[in-house]
């Protein structure tokens, strides 16, 4: 056990944490010149790289698919909190940040993170198989959640604007929770078996099949407490070069909402990789967890939470889509639907949702 716990201190995903809490204690508060963001900048991308690796170990404990449950909390927490950080400091010009950040997480996943993972077990397996009743009640309430929270405040007109009045942002923000809680309950307790990986023959596998050897309950809770160090050093870092990135996207003569777009391919780039390689070792249920549930948990957990903090920051909170955001996300919801239903999809089915992901980047760009 001493041997397993020093070797577990001498990797870089313990160092990173502390280092990245240390960076932060130093320089809070303090304007940053270029080298010292630059060196914040490579810490924040190895605190997230870490957050996710002790998230996956926890998970491994736990089991599927509280696992995919457990990083998609994780991960939706940075993102939450990235949100929140800018937002206090944005003024007006960050009106529309939760709106395009939560927007962005919706397309990554469930355009990004399907595609490429259907892509990749259909190429390498000849076909990719999941479980239709699980992956569609998740997809079901992801497009509940966007229309209610980013689609109805276009067509309000209680205030003027795609925005919601407070009545409506409260009925928003508890619906979401709800809903997110009845999923939550319905994944882990209810119907587990809906969400566990299949065979080939349509036997559910145990959700553990293809890991390494289980870490230990020692492993795990220091996992758990380094996981909570990267995630206040990801959010401190992110808050001091945030002006870097703003800066940035305004020099390159893009919109402010290409902020949004930025922060959620940091914080969901691990992700990303945790199902490309659950959908490598034909797993595809398990990427698929990690991507509608990382878009369920963003929408569910960002919208409460920036409706409470609403009522101290200053400015207005734009949650309604544009017109070309709302034919994107009624085409990812009717082509996911149909990915969804036979259980099963081919590298056609993949690189049609990668081709929507490339529309949403190109159009968040070039709008």
């Amino acid at each position: 056990m001493v041997t397993r716990l020093r070797a577990l201190a001498t990797r870089w995903t313990t160092a990173v944490p502390v280092l990245a809490v240390a960076l932060l204690a130093l320089t809070w508060g303090r304007d940053l010149p270029g080298v010292v963001v630059a060196l914040a900048t490579v810490i924040l991308a190895g605190a997230v790289l870490a957050a996710v690796h002790h998230a996956e170990v926890v998970a491994h404990r736990v089991g599927e698919p509280f696992g995919s449950l457990v990083l998609a909390i994780a991960v939706t927490i940075i993102e939450v909190a990235l949100i929140v950080t800018l937002m206090a400091d944005g003024g007006d010009k960050s009106a529309t940040l939760a709106r395009d950040t939560v927007f962005a997480a919706v397309m990554i996943t469930c355009n990004g993170v399907v595609g490429v993972s259907l892509l990749s077990a259909s190429l390498r397996h000849g076909t990719a198989v999941f479980n239709p009743e699980g992956t569609g009640a998740a997809l079901a309430t992801v497009a509940t959640l966007a229309t209610l929270s980013l689609v109805l405040p276009t067509f309000t007109t209680s205030r003027p604007g795609p925005q919601f009045s407070g009545p409506q942002l409260a009925f928003a923000a508890v619906s979401s929770l709800i809903l997110y809680g009845l999923f939550v309950a319905t994944q882990t307790v209810r119907h587990r078996d809906y969400f566990l990986p299949v065979a080939r023959q349509g036997v559910v596998l145990d959700g553990d099949a293809g890991h390494e050897e289980e870490p230990g309950g020692s492993t795990a809770r220091i996992s758990l407490g380094l996981l909570g160090l990267a995630l206040i050093g990801v959010v401190g870092l992110a808050k001091g070069v945030s002006p870097t990135i703003e800066s940035t996207v305004a020099a390159a003569g893009l919109r402010h909402a290409v902020v949004g777009v930025v922060i959620a391919l940091l914080v969901l780039l691990p992700e990303t990789i945790a199902a490309l390689r659950s959908a490598r070792r034909d797993q595809v249920q398990t990427s698929l967890n990690l991507a509608l549930g990382s878009a369920m948990a963003s929408i569910g957990l960002t919208i409460p939470t920036v409706a409470l903090a609403s009522v101290w920051l200053s400015g207005p909170l734009v949650l309604g889509l544009g017109a070309t955001h709302m034919v994107l996300l009624a085409l990812t919801v009717v082509v996911g639907s149909l990915t969804v239903v036979p259980g099963r999809a081919t590298p056609l089915q993949g690189g049609v949702h990668l081709v929507l992901f490339a529309a949403y980047l190109e159009l968040a760009i070039n709008p």
